[in-house]
């Protein structure tokens, strides 16, 4: 069904005249009436009784008019869906807790009027999630690109705009609670527990920083949430995990754990976004300028990222 013809109907049924849906169209009367016509030919009907000072709807074209109307809405949302700018932009962060989605919450925070389709693809390997972004079902994802040396597929684009600083999260009675930051070195006697990881990109980056400085990181055991993680570490004296600055944890009062930053060198987990080359839309464009410009203001000297970041 032609959309224009659909259209000029409802603007003369709303006008009552061909000349007024004309004008309202930016068309000549005739082609608003060669369009009338063409759907009536095509429905076999008359929609319209024409008179002297108007025209105005038959029964038939009173029984088409409300279709019509919801017709021309479907297409206005079929074209929202996917005109840049219009559709809401599709972001996955990986986990609702971490920087990446901290870092989108505050952008939203800057421009509260956009659309946005928040995204966790969490447990979900990098070269799928690249591939969402490749197939245009993402807008943009956030990895480390370990396994690729920061290289993207071809048609991607990204940029590192992350770099998010650790630090040890322990419970009250940890040897190291009461101290306001800790070094890598100092690390080499504590266990660092942080079970249940699967995904390649993050082992391999705590791999990394295990061999670099020596240090214990257990992976290892099944994963009962961040909630029992919390409680275990609250209740232990010698369980400590990993958070990045970052990431958003909330726990109870009572159980008074401290989050200490780790200096002399702060290790970093690096973090990338990437996007298609070819995608136009805008918000996405003003959220890489935000991205980019935040590193740029947050970067500091003295952090150690592995030797495939550098």
């Amino acid at each position: 069904m032609d959309l224009d013809a659909v259209r000029t109907f409802v603007a003369v049924a709303e006008t009552g005249q061909f000349q007024a849906a004309a004008d309202e169209l930016r068309i000549t009367q005739q082609a608003a009436s060669k369009r009338v016509a063409t759907l009536e030919r095509e429905f076999g009907v008359q929609l319209f009784a024409r008179a002297a000072r108007g025209a105005r709807l038959t029964v038939d074209g009173q029984a088409l008019l409300p279709h019509a109307r919801e017709l021309l809405r479907a297409a206005e949302r079929a074209t929202a869906a996917v005109t840049p700018g219009r559709r809401a932009l599709r972001v996955d962060v990986v986990g609702r807790r971490i920087a990446p989605s901290n870092i989108l919450h505050a952008f939203y925070q800057q421009h509260p009027d956009i659309e946005l389709d928040v995204v966790t693809l969490t447990g979900v390997e990098a070269v799928s999630a690249l591939g969402e972004v490749s197939a245009g079902a993402l807008d943009a994802t956030f990895r480390s690109l370990r396994d690729s040396a920061l290289k993207v597929p071809s048609g991607l684009r990204s940029a590192r705009v992350i770099d998010d600083r650790h630090e040890l999260l322990v419970g009250p009675r940890h040897p190291l609670a009461k101290a306001k930051t800790v070094t890598p070195a100092e690390l080499t006697d504590h266990r660092i527990w942080m079970p249940g990881m699967s995904d390649a990109e993050p082992v391999g980056y705590y791999d990394d920083l295990a061999k670099a400085f020596g240090l214990t990181i257990d992976t290892i055991g099944p994963s009962f949430g961040v909630d029992a993680l919390l409680a275990e570490i609250a209740d232990s004296t010698r369980l400590a995990t990993f958070v990045g600055e970052g990431s958003r944890y909330l726990w109870p009062e009572s159980y008074d754990l401290r989050r200490i930053p780790v200096v002399s060198p702060t290790p970093v987990y690096p973090m990338s976004v990437i996007w298609r080359a070819d995608n136009a839309h805008p918000v996405l464009a003003n959220f890489l300028e935000y991205l980019q410009t935040r590193y740029r203001t947050t970067a500091g000297d003295d952090v150690w990222v592995p030797d495939w970041a550098r």
